[in-house]
């Protein structure tokens, strides 16, 4: 398989180390043309298949993958790679023109590689591994990587492109993934970090995210229907808002933010986390994500200044925008447990005789809002709302209990747990729930 030295379009494939150990594994062994191999390079050959084949395990048990290894890794990489093909075709399909030939010259290339036979190489180097890896079942059906979703395409995806007949058919296979889910780590996870290296700001995956779904929330149905609405028209390409969601702590406000993202994930939502502290890293996180075909809501939680930080110029320079305005493929979600996101003194309410002009920079930190178009409250609830969320989420988690006594211990349990609120509900059924599982045992 020395032709794999000729892959164009899909060049960067190689660099993966797994790739490469079976790249010289395979070289090697079409280099010897049925030569007796030496000591030496019997060893080093082993050695090379070994690390391959522990890389292909060790990466399908964390993606959950199944079936053969060899070409699910395959699969794997083309979907992560993000090249001149693959990031045109992202959430639009395939696309004419000269390029579709270099992708099929690359295709006929990994179509040998899918179709490759170990059977002579194992027998040559006398050792056993095909069967290992042909039909790989992991040890837990849920991987730590991939959601379900993408897990099972991305199997279906592998199935498919092995038994192709050319690499025409693999060709429409590749762009309709694409279409459906993008491609690299944009296109294989959906919410993100930010990491500062060196002297720019670097978009990470976040592997494990929650799985809340809107439906999972009780309650403040006004609410998540003003931050559908907005993100429904996002996701549309449509004209939408940036949104801040203040009010009280643990009324649910982190967990709508989260719960819209596992809701339109499929339609092109992803989401990136980031802190006051990494504010100066704004402008270069969207000068990553502005051309992607995906709609991005930069995540902001528990967002708030002291009256000396001045991270908040950074966050009102994006949102105002400069000569170069903020695409439209970006918006921005916050959340709060106050409105005015920078606190205020006293002092600020008294003309400072040292500032000329004091009642512009009281009104520049007051404002800070004011550019969230939509804005919406999380009030705590009063009691019988509470008790609502308590009943909903005891019968969802399976708890045994009449109703009397089962309002009784919540509002005992919010006398010493901060108050009425989403949060205490959830932790009182915790609570509950272990008791009950413990009481079985």
């Amino acid at each position: 398989m020395s032709r794999m030295k000729e892959l164009v379009i899909y060049r960067g494939i190689r660099k993966d180390t797994i790739f490469d150990k079976f790249e010289q594994v395979m070289t090697a062994w079409e280099d010897a043309r049925g030569d007796i191999l030496s000591a030496e390079k019997r060893e080093n050959m082993l050695e090379l298949l070994f690390d391959g084949i522990h890389g292909l395990i060790e990466e399908g048990q964390k993606r959950s993958f199944y079936g053969n290894l060899w070409q699910d890794h395959l699969t794997y990489l083309m979907a992560n790679d993000e090249n001149s093909f693959s990031k045109f075709c992202e959430k639009k399909g395939t696309l004419d023109g000269s390029i579709n030939e270099l992708v099929l010259h690359d295709l006929a290339i990994i179509k040998e590689l899918f179709q490759y036979d170990f059977t002579q190489l194992e027998q040559g180097l006398d050792v056993s591994f095909v069967s290992l890896i042909d039909h790989f079942v992991p040890a837990c059906a849920k991987g730590i990587v991939f959601n379900k979703l993408l897990r099972d395409r991305m199997n279906e995806l592998s199935q498919k492109l092995a038994v192709a007949n050319d690499e025409n058919e693999m060709l429409k296979e590749l762009g309709n993934f694409y279409a459906d889910y993008g491609v690299g780590n944009f296109g294989l996870h959906k919410s993100f970090r930010v990491k500062h290296e060196g002297d720019k700001a670097k978009i990470l995956p976040i592997t494990n995210s929650e799985s809340i779904h809107l439906s999972d929330l009780i309650g403040y149905e006004q609410q998540k229907k003003q931050l559908v609405d907005n993100t429904e028209a996002f996701v549309r390409g449509e004209k939408a808002n940036n949104v801040l969601l203040f009010g009280e702590s643990g009324t649910g406000k982190s967990s709508s933010v989260k719960a819209i993202l596992n809701e339109y994930y499929k339609d092109g939502l992803r989401m990136i986390e980031i802190f006051k502290h990494q504010f100066g890293d704004l402008t270069s996180v969207i000068e990553q994500i502005k051309d992607r075909n995906y709609k991005f809501i930069i995540y902001m939680d528990d967002l708030s200044f002291e009256e000396t930080e001045l991270e908040y110029k950074y966050l009102k320079a994006v949102i105002e925008g400069g000569l170069e305005k903020r695409p439209d493929n970006v918006l921005i979600y916050a959340t709060s447990n106050r409105r005015h996101l920078v606190k205020e003194r006293w002092d600020d309410r008294k003309q400072n005789s040292e500032d000329v002009h004091g009642n512009d920079s009281k009104e520049e930190k007051l404002s800070l809002y004011a550019r969230f178009g939509v804005t919406i409250y999380y009030g705590s609830p009063m009691q019988k709302d509470y008790l609502k969320i308590v009943d909903g989420l005891a019968k969802r988690k399976g708890i045994v209990m009449g109703e009397e006594q089962l309002h009784k211990e919540a509002i005992r349990w919010e006398l010493s747990h901060g108050g009425f609120s989403g949060r205490a509900a959830e932790q009182f059924v915790t609570h509950l729930l272990a008791k009950q599982n413990m009481g079985r045992e």
